[in-house]
């Protein structure tokens, strides 16, 4: 299915230069001189290497036909994530290079949206949000307001994160997945 260059969005799977990529980042940038164009940073599914390009808005890109089906995360080994389709329970697994850092996300039985093309698992899409218990953080520093910066912590899924001054070691905490970034402190 061709798309054009402005309708590329974040998540999206495009067929291009004989790979499928799927597009990490888009901007939408528009100089003082010249036409409007897309940066968009692609990551490449089958040899994980990353390539930023312009697309104009009237550039014709094919956008990849990717299937889209509910499964639950059952277990990990070294190198791959297994996961079961919740209507014939049928196993698939994914390597844990092709999910990358959100393979740290995934907890028993979490229901993933898997993305299969020509029935072959890509990638999962992760709900938006998770939640999480911050482990390690450094103690807040007295006069430090919440909008000033975040600190580093650890979570208990070993993810690297900046949180709000305010949050301490043990505060469970919502997660963003899309970015992994903070999102608030659950009472």
């Amino acid at each position: 299915m061709k798309i054009l260059g402005n309708e590329i969005k974040v998540g999206m799977i495009l067929e291009y230069k004989d790979d499928l990529w799927s597009v990490l980042k888009c901007q939408h940038v528009k100089p003082g001189k010249g036409g409007a164009f897309n940066q968009v940073e692609l990551k490449s599914l089958q040899r994980g290497t990353k390539l930023n390009e312009r697309f104009r808005s009237n550039d014709s890109i094919e956008r990849a036909i990717v299937e889209e089906k509910k499964f639950n995360f059952l277990y990990e080994d070294q190198e791959n994530c297994f996961f079961m389709d919740q209507i014939d329970f049928e196993q698939i697994s994914i390597s844990k290079s092709a999910i990358g850092e959100k393979s740290k996300l995934l907890k028993e039985n979490l229901e993933v949206v898997v993305q299969l093309y020509e029935n072959k698992p890509l990638n999962i899409e992760l709900p938006h949000t998770i939640e999480a218990i911050v482990m390690e953080t450094d103690a807040s520093i007295k006069g430090q307001t919440a909008s000033s910066s975040y600190k580093p912590a650890t979570l208990d899924n070993g993810l690297n994160i900046g949180v709000p001054p305010f949050i301490s070691s043990g505060d469970k905490i919502i997660l963003d997945t899309r970015n992994l970034e903070y999102v608030k402190k659950i009472k």
